[in-house]
């Protein structure tokens, strides 16, 4: 199973109720476990540290983020030894030297590549000097291209707004090895030996699109961003193979959702296409309805997303 975490096993300091619980018992059904974070300002050690401090269970190697996908994937579009500006943390500068890359200071030295990942410390002449290189023709990598950072006093500007000002500056795009991109998934995949992975995670722009992309199961948990509603108006990229309440509700028995005339059972629960209108005959706090409400609404648009949004009307009362 490949992990998120921020909404998955945690929210800000407090551990989702049931999630440690679920992550241990992996091990005793003899199934891998990896984390996978967008996160590229930290060790593997470090974020493994905080998941043990918080109760779960956790070790440097499970722990998959963006600076050693982006190490990866740079490496794999340069020459060995090839020469790179690192705008970021020293975790990413490891990672990059770590592939037989040779880091360099500045665009003066005319690098062969630049890899751009986050990190508090970075300022406008870090972003001029990547701007300078980028535009002379260097590869271009970005760890990963999150909008915003969760912060305690808020949400502050993440790494692609540093991204988007040096594709502002040098008209140019980058390659991204982060969520949603594919990437830190066949990473974390591959460094774990695992064939068939399962992803789980809260949000379906990042952990679900990024799964789908690479192939892979996912699972939406309604413990962080995402809910049922947005889940039901999800597009065709981001539409999760599973739904669940928590990591809680892991090893509970998946409901067989079936079909028959238009009609989509799931449970207790049936739901029924017409127009824009999803007709839900089921409780609105029953997950089932929701399951079956999607799978009637999806089935109803296979290849295309839809302009206007889902309506589920409940016909009986929740």
């Amino acid at each position: 199973m490949l992990a998120d975490l921020d909404g998955v096993v945690y929210v800000g300091p407090r551990v989702i109720d049931g999630a440690t619980e679920a992550l241990e018992r992996l091990a005793e059904e003899g199934k891998s476990l990896a984390y996978v974070t967008n996160n590229a300002s930290r060790s593997s050690e470090q974020v493994a540290s905080h998941l043990r401090e918080l109760g779960a269970p956790a070790i440097a190697a499970q722990v998959f983020g963006s600076a050693l996908a982006g190490a990866e994937l740079l490496a794999g579009n340069v020459a060995p030894g090839a020469s790179v500006l690192v705008v970021g943390s020293q975790t990413l500068a490891d990672a990059v030297r770590a592939q037989g890359l040779i880091v360099v200071p500045s665009a003066a030295d005319r690098p062969d590549a630049v890899i751009q990942g986050f990190s508090p410390t970075l300022a406008w002449k870090d972003l001029a000097e990547a701007s300078y290189a980028v535009a002379a023709g260097a590869v271009w990598v970005a760890t990963n291209t999150d909008m915003s950072l969760p912060q305690e006093r808020g949400f502050a500007p993440g790494n692609g707004t540093m991204v988007a000002a040096v594709a502002a500056a040098t008209g140019k795009s980058p390659m991204v090895a982060g969520k949603p991109e594919a990437a830190l998934f066949e990473t974390a995949a591959r460094h774990s030996g695992v064939e068939r992975a399962l992803v789980i995670g809260d949000r379906l722009d990042t952990d679900i699109l990024g799964g789908n992309r690479a192939g892979m199961a996912t699972v939406l948990v309604l413990t962080g961003v995402d809910t049922v509603r947005t889940a039901l108006a999800a597009c065709v990229s981001e539409r999760p193979d599973y739904l669940i309440r928590s990591m809680g509700e892991l090893y509970e028995e998946y409901p067989a959702i079936t079909t028959d005339d238009g009609n989509y059972f799931c449970g207790t629960s049936v739901a029924r296409v017409s127009g824009s209108t999803v007709s839900i005959s089921g409780l609105e706090d029953d997950l089932d309805s929701w399951r079956a409400a999607c799978a009637a609404w999806w089935a109803a648009h296979p290849d295309t997303t839809p302009d206007g949004d889902p309506k589920p009307v409940f016909t009986t009362a929740g």
